[in-house]
């Protein structure tokens, strides 16, 4: 496989209406899906290799699935820019969303950048991508001190008000991985939480209820020690 157009050929030839339909079920957009596994996508990728050009060209295409392939094969020490921007912008599900940010865009020289500036904007899976963002790198991003994350905590804060399903969730999500990274940004991270809980909206309440359940479980505090 070195072309775009093999690539889609194959793509097409594992089309599964069935798992479309589950998708779609789970809030997931079934315009210009095939219903390939994850982790089919994840062994084409490995036979593929880093190819920055067929990861453009594929992005180009709109398939749902030639798009999260997209993300596992470009490099991310040469993403631009420019290049998130314009991703960015064609995000039309969260499952994109989350695998282009948890494959490629957190491990970009901007990451921590727009993780900021997209969770201030108003497009839905944009401020997604901001909270999936500050979601992977505290997973990821092994040699980040404390602080990078701490710095995320008002913003989630700020942003907890957003009622759409895919924001709050991200914004939980944040949260809670922030809170799962180390001792102290366990602490900041529940009393960021509880203040949450204490504002008027239903959303920002959902989110600082569904943080605090797992960040002071007795699972997360016996890993943190």
């Amino acid at each position: 496989m070195t072309s775009a157009d093999e690539v889609i050929s194959r793509l097409k030839s594992l089309a599964n209406p069935d798992n479309v339909a589950g998708m779609a079920r789970y809030g997931i957009n079934p315009e210009g899906t095939l219903g390939v596994s994850v982790p089919t996508l994840r062994g084409m990728a490995k036979e593929i290799g880093r190819d920055r050009e067929l990861a453009l060209e594929l992005w180009a295409t709109g398939l749902h699935e030639a798009r999260i392939l997209a993300a596992y094969i470009d490099d991310p020490a040469r993403v631009t820019k420019e290049q998130m921007e314009s991703w960015v912008a064609d995000f039309d599900s969260w499952d994109v969303c989350d695998q282009v940010c948890g494959n490629l865009f957190d491990r970009a020289p901007l990451a921590y950048e727009k993780a900021i500036e997209w969770s201030g904007r108003g497009e839905e899976f944009v401020k997604r991508a901001g909270f999936a963002l500050m979601a992977w790198l505290p997973v990821h991003d092994k040699k980040a001190p404390d602080d990078e994350f701490l710095r995320f905590l008002p913003i989630i804060e700020r942003g907890a008000g957003d009622e759409r399903n895919f924001v709050k969730k991200a914004a939980s999500w944040a949260l809670r991985n922030i809170g799962k990274r180390s001792r102290r940004l366990n602490g900041a991270a529940i009393a960021c939480a509880s203040r949450i809980c204490e504002q008027e909206s239903k959303a920002a309440r959902w989110i600082g209820a569904d943080a605090l359940r797992e960040l002071q479980s007795e699972k997360v505090q016996k890993r943190l020690g």
